[in-house]
């Protein structure tokens, strides 16, 4: 048998070939992002564990968009490493749509499924005939007990009411990530409140809220929509009496809870100094179903079957 001999040429390439390969390798192992500059900075600041975690709070309860809504909202979840979602279903039990749903999306291990019903009956102390169904109240409510109870009170994390039916831009979670410890934050939202914009007014001087461009209920103390700011958990920890309220009027839920937490001047304005609209209040057309209801009346389903 011939004796095989390796030349130092060929030693050299795979040398070289090696070195390359392992600084592939490196390269590779360290890139966890390659999105925009502000989802690189959140990822490296998640593994410096510099990173709060944010609580998103989104009640839910049953109708025939509920899904696609939900769906639309996992997919943030997806993009973001330090998300935790807060899904509380207006409902005797917690369903397995909402379950399916997250292990569906690989969100289990961050995610937390709530459950509670809105009373049927229940006395205002106002007299408001529009607000026939303070929906959302109970569940927020529920949320922030668990939160109280198993959120780190030692650590700087932050709390932001998320809406099934309003659009989101990720970035607007970069901007929230920025919040200062025992501070809310507060940006832009748009169209909301029959305007294009509800924003933040800020003192060109000082760069602090001095009042907000509300053109409905602008007398509120904080004319403010739910996705229009975020609270430090440290203020919920500080002020457990911090709660939304059925004995509020309708649009006064967020100046309920922020009453209790904030002043308007310690407002930390974020997302461009309020320049920016990064979350919007859209809502779904209501489902229009009467070819479904025809069926029906057939004994029959489109959805046999089937979870939409």
């Amino acid at each position: 048998m011939s004796e095989v001999r390796i030349k130092p040429r060929q030693v050299l390439v795979l040398i070289i070939v090696f070195l390359v390969i392992l600084l592939m390798v490196h390269r590779n192992g360290k890139r966890t992002c390659q999105g925009p500059a502000y989802l690189q900075a959140m990822y490296a600041k998640q593994q410096d564990g510099e990173l709060p975690t944010i609580y998103c709070v989104t009640p839910t309860y049953a109708r025939p968009h509920q899904k696609a809504e939900l769906t639309r909202l996992s997919h943030i979840f997806m993009l973001l490493p330090n998300l935790h979602w807060v899904i509380v279903e207006d409902s005797e039990t917690k369903t397995n749509l909402v379950r399916n749903l997250l292990e569906r999306a690989g969100l289990t291990q961050r995610s937390t499924q709530l459950n509670v019903k809105t009373p049927t009956a229940f006395k205002l102390k106002h007299n408001d005939p529009n607000w026939i169904k303070p929906r959302g109240v109970e569940q927020r409510n529920l949320a922030l007990s668990w939160i109280r109870t198993n959120a780190d009170a030692e650590k700087h994390n932050i709390v932001f009411f998320m809406d099934d039916d309003n659009s989101y831009s990720v970035e607007l979670f970069a901007e929230m990530s920025k919040i200062e410890p025992g501070r809310v934050g507060v940006w832009p939202v748009g169209l909301v409140g029959g305007l294009m914009v509800e924003k933040p007014l800020l003192n060109q001087e000082t760069n602090l809220v001095e009042g907000f461009n509300a053109a409905w209920r602008p007398e509120r103390p904080f004319p403010i929509d739910m996705a229009g700011f975020a609270i430090s958990t440290e203020l919920l920890f500080k002020y457990p009496e911090a709660a939304f309220s059925y004995e509020v009027q309708r649009g006064y839920q967020e100046s309920e809870i922020l009453r209790h937490l904030t002043t308007r001047s310690q407002l930390q304005p974020l997302a461009n100094n309020c320049r920016d609209v990064l979350v919007w209040h859209t809502r779904t057309e209501k489902t229009k179903l009467t070819n479904e209801e025809a069926l029906n009346k057939q004994g029959k389903k489109s959805d046999e079957g089937m979870e939409v």
